[in-house]
């Protein structure tokens, strides 16, 4: 095997890859591959695409070829893969393969299996951060139901709630006995303020006598007693 399977491979390459592959020179080429990436909420990003650089060394396909992993030019980069970062991990995800295919054409089957590395990559993080996301909304639903259902009762809360009580109650009880123990006062007090003095029993005529009236309050000499009828 030599050139000419060489060249027979990358005739049937560019009928399966017709607008991806790109010649760089007589023995090495360029394909590009779209990964279908998984959405989830929050994500607006674009399929990633990342290509394949292929070199054919004299040998191929008895040696494995000369590959190379890069970003298309101007590309943006996709929150779930970084082809810089992860260059390095795809390429060694791609040496069973190489291993198993010495002596036949490969680079359909590498490109393949470079496809499915990346997106099995990306699904691994889309998984990592929906756990994040659950793990968030599950300790939020947590707290939520820990305000909903409130403290749980235990036999040492339950004397402590019951002794507060007791007390709250005791201290109401003597507020309100020494309010009414105060309006009390104040009646009687009202009550004394409100006797007659001398001068209004005289003038009524519940007392015979004379009345000093200098001293008002003073009582006239009392002769005799008469209630009036």
């Amino acid at each position: 095997m030599g050139r000419e399977d060489q060249i027979e491979e990358r005739e049937v390459l560019d009928s399966i890859f017709p607008d991806e592959i790109t010649d760089i020179s007589e023995t090495s080429y360029r394909v590009s591959i779209t990964l279908d990436a998984l959405e989830y909420d929050g994500d607006e990003s674009e399929q990633p695409v990342i290509c394949l650089e292929v070199a054919y060394p004299e040998e191929y396909p008895d040696v494995g070829p000369n590959l190379s992993i890069s970003s298309p030019p101007n590309a943006v980069k996709h929150p779930r893969l970084d082809v810089q970062e992860d260059r390095d991990l795809l390429m060694e995800s791609l040496q069973p393969t190489i291993e198993e295919n010495l002596g036949m054409p490969m680079i359909f089957t590498l490109v393949s299996a470079l496809k499915e590395s990346a997106e099995q990559l990306m699904i691994e993080r889309a998984d990592a951060i929906q756990a994040e996301m659950d793990q968030v909304a599950a300790e939020r639903e947590e707290e939520e139901n820990r305000k909903f259902h409130g403290t749980a009762v235990t036999v040492q809360s339950f004397l402590e709630w019951h002794a507060k009580f007791k007390k709250e109650v005791e201290d109401e009880e003597l507020r309100v006995r020494e309010e009414k123990e105060s309006e009390d006062k104040k009646k009687k007090t009202t009550k004394e303020e409100k006797k007659l003095t001398g001068r209004q029993l005289w003038e009524k005529g519940l007392v015979k006598g004379d009345y000093d009236e200098e001293d008002e309050d003073a009582l006239p000499a009392v002769e005799k007693l008469k209630v009036a009828a």
